[in-house]
């Protein structure tokens, strides 16, 4: 996985945002289900999107933006903004890519670059993050980290790239064929980083459970 070198002063220029949706029983990592019941999946939503939250902050590549689906109003997304100096704002109305359209267009009023993850990759890293901006205010015009799944768990842009989000079938393994056409045709310069995995079924759950484990074992011989 590509790492971020520090040559570039991405703080002041770079919009950081991360889209998440309130946890609701029944309404969040239902794929999951039946091993993990409502409860347990809504414990495990939460998880990843302070997980998410966290990277972000580690990052610290500009200004912090928390996303919300239907709305802002669960008091989880509130005690978020109060834990990471996160600004709470709605994703609005239509499908994925119409949201991630107007949230990038909207940090694109007040940054250079603008980039975007969602809660379901626990394999990303603050690195990850900071090299992403990194090549958006050094060369490239699109930056994106795709998924095994065949979409993409991460992108930045430091221009107006609207076509790649239209009519595209969400959720399913062509996504990054389609944004990889469209870019090509368009003529934009973009980057792919490493490709990493999503938890997004329930043949996923223990290969997040061994992340976490491992990565308690790293801070119990650090301590």
């Amino acid at each position: 996985m590509q790492r971020f070198s520090g040559s570039i002063d991405v703080h002041m220029d770079t919009r950081l945002i991360v889209f998440a949706q309130a946890p609701v029983p029944g309404q969040v990592k239902t794929r999951l289900h039946p091993g993990l019941s409502p409860i347990e999946a809504v414990a495990l939503h939460r998880d990843l999107v302070v997980r998410a939250l966290s990277i972000a902050r580690t990052a610290d590549i500009g200004p912090l933006e928390l996303c919300c689906a239907p709305d802002a109003s669960h008091p989880f997304f509130a005690e978020c903004a109060d834990r990471f100096g996160a600004r709470l704002l709605e994703q609005g109305r239509g499908d994925l890519g119409a949201r991630m359209g107007l949230a990038l267009s909207r940090a694109l009023r007040s940054g250079t670059a603008a980039v975007l993850i969602g809660t379901d990759c626990p394999a990303l890293t603050a690195g990850d993050l900071s090299a992403a901006a990194e090549r958006l205010l050094s060369r490239d015009e699109v930056v994106l980290v795709p998924s095994d799944r065949g979409g993409y768990v991460l992108i930045g842009v430091r221009r107006p790239v609207w076509d790649i989000f239209r009519d595209v079938e969400w959720g399913s393994a062509g996504v990054m064929a389609t944004t990889r056409r469209r870019l090509r045709a368009a003529g934009t310069l973009w980057h792919e980083m490493a490709p990493v995995w999503e938890l997004d079924r329930a043949s996923d759950y223990p290969r997040y459970l061994s992340l976490v484990a491992d990565e308690q074992q790293v801070l119990a011989r650090a301590s």
